[in-house]
C-alpha cells in the first residue's frame, strides 16, 4: 500500500481566504508527501508483529490503514476478526458525560450492544481503579484517570487483533504494569498484535518478527533481532556522522585558536592534535556498557617537555564523573618532544545508557601549568539493550536474599 499527504504552502480554511487568493491571482501551492511507498507485508494469526523506525517514517499511518482511520491512495488491506485500534486513547470520548455513558458509547462505536457492555462495565471500572468516579463527569477526571478508563475500555471488549501504536505508557507505574502484563495475557491467548513503538527492549521483549521503516519505505522485514540490528545500525551511523561532525568543528576552531577560553587554553608548547576513540578493534563513537574503550591522544611539541602529565576526564550533564591522570596512576613519562600518542584504556566501561562528554589535557609535572587542555570538546554514546539498570554505572552488585 501506499499513501500521500498534500502539504499546503499557506493556509486557507475560509470561503472569503480562497476568494481572496483568487482575486490577488495567488495559486493554491502545495507540496506532496509520500508518507507510504509501496509497503507490504502479512501478519499471521496469532503473531505479534512490531514496526519500528524513526519519526515521521510512516509507522502510526500504517495502523491507520489498517484501523480504517486512513484510506491508502494504492493497493490494500485484508484483515479477519474483530479489530481493537489503540491509536489515541480515547478517541470519541465525551468530556460533558459521565464515566459509564462514555463506555457504553465507546462500545456502540465498536459495534458492542448496551446489554454487552453493561455485562462488561464492572470489571472496566475494576481495571482502570475508578469504580468510585463511575458516575463522574469526564471533563473532571484527571489525563490519569483519563487514560486508564481509555485502556481499560478498548480492552473489554474482547479483539482478536490488536492495534498498539505507542500507548502502553499510561498512568502511574503500577498501572503500566497492568497494561503489560494484559499485552502479554493476550499474547500467551493467541491473539494478533501489531506494535508500534521506540522502545527497542518492548519491541524484542514480546514481538515475533519486525518491520523496519524509513521515510515511508521499507528497509527490513524479518526476525525481530535482526531488524532491530539494522534500525540500531543506523541510528548509529548518523549519531557517529554527527558526532565526528562535532568533533572536526571543535578541532578546527582549536587549529585555527578561535575556540571559546572556556572549551579551551594552555600555553601550547605542547598541543593535543587528534584525539579518537576505539573499542576493542575498531573506531567508534557508541559503546556499550561493558565493552572495551580506548581513547588515543595524540600530541605534537614545539620543545622537549620533561615529565608531562596527561590526564582525561568525563562529564555527563556537566557533572563531572571521573578524572584520572597519569601522575595519579604512577605512569611515569620522562619526556615528551615531537610527535607522539598516548592511550587511556579502559577494560570494561562501566557508564551506562546516555551521551557523555571527554577532556584531555597535557600539563606539568606540578599539575597546575596546562599546556593544552581542551574541556569537554569531544563527546561519545553509551546505548545497549543488555544491561538493565539505572543512573550512571552499572555497579555489577549481588544480591543475597536470607
Amino acid at each position: 500500500m501506499s499513501k500521500c499527504f498534500r502539504i499546503p504552502h499557506e493556509k486557507r480554511v475560509t470561503v472569503y481566504d480562497n476568494i481572496i487568493g483568487k482575486i490577488t491571482g495567488k495559486s493554491y501551492t502545495y507540496e506532496v508527501f509520500e508518507a507510504l511507498k509501496d509497503v507490504t507485508f502479512n501478519v499471521r494469526k496469532g503473531e505479534t508483529f512490531g514496526i519500528i523506525g524513526e519519526n515521521g517514517s510512516g509507522k502510526s499511518t500504517i495502523l491507520k490503514i489498517i484501523s480504517g482511520v486512513l484510506v491508502a491512495d494504492s493497493g490494500s488491506v485484508k484483515t479477519k476478526g474483530k479489530m481493537a485500534p489503540f491509536l489515541e486513547l480515547g478517541v470519541g470520548f465525551q468530556p460533558e458525560l459521565t464515566a459509564v455513558e462514555n463506555v457504553y458509547l465507546y462500545g456502540a462505536i465498536m459495534g458492542m450492544n448496551h446489554s454487552e457492555m453493561n455485562a462488561k462495565l464492572d470489571s472496566i471500572f475494576e481495571f482502570a481503579e475508578l469504580e468510585r468516579f463511575r458516575d463522574t463527569k469526564l471533563k473532571n477526571y484527571s489525563s490519569g484517570m483519563y487514560a486508564r478508563l481509555a485502556f481499560a475500555t478498548a480492552i473489554s471488549i474482547d479483539p482478536d487483533i490488536l492495534l498498539i501504536d505507542e500507548v502502553l505508557a499510561v498512568g502511574d507505574q503500577a498501572f503500566q504494569t497492568k497494561c503489560n502484563e494484559k499485552i502479554n495475557e493476550y499474547k500467551r491467548n493467541g491473539k494478533t498484535i501489531v506494535f508500534v513503538s521506540h522502545s527497542m527492549e518492548a519491541v524484542k521483549e514480546i514481538c515475533n518478527n519486525c518491520l523496519l521503516l524509513s521515510n515511508g519505505n521499507m528497509v527490513s522485514i524479518g526476525p525481530t533481532e535482526n531488524v532491530i540490528s539494522d534500525y540500531l545500525n543506523a541510528v548509529n551511523k548518523k549519531e557517529v556522522e554527527r558526532l565526528l561532525k562535532q568533533y572536526n568543528d571543535v578541532q578546527n576552531a582549536i587549529e585555527e585558536e578561535n575556540v571559546d577560553p572556556s572549551v579551551n587554553w594552555g600555553s601550547k608548547e605542547a598541543k593535543i592534535v587528534d584525539i579518537k576513540f576505539f573499542n576493542s578493534h575498531n573506531e567508534s563513537y557508541i559503546f556499550q556498557t561493558g565493552q572495551k574503550f580506548i581513547a588515543k591522544i595524540k600530541y605534537k611539541t614545539n620543545q622537549r617537555i620533561e615529565k608531562p602529565v596527561f590526564g582525561v576526564a568525563i562529564y555527563k550533564d556537566n557533572i563531572h564523573i571521573t578524572g584520572p591522570n597519569t601522575k595519579f596512576d604512577k605512569v611515569d613519562i620522562d619526556f615528551i618532544d615531537g610527535e607522539g600518542e598516548v592511550d587511556f584504556i579502559v577494560d570494561k566501561l562501566p557508564l551506562l545508557d546516555g551521551s557523555y562528554k571527554f577532556s584531555a589535557a597535557i600539563y606539568d609535572d606540578s599539575c597546575q601549568h596546562p599546556y593544552d587542555h581542551q574541556h569537554c570538546a569531544h563527546g561519545f554514546e553509551i546505548k545497549n539493550l543488555s544491561v538493565k539498570n539505572y543512573g550512571i554505572f552499572d555497579i555489577q552488585g549481588q544480591w543475597l536474599s536470607k
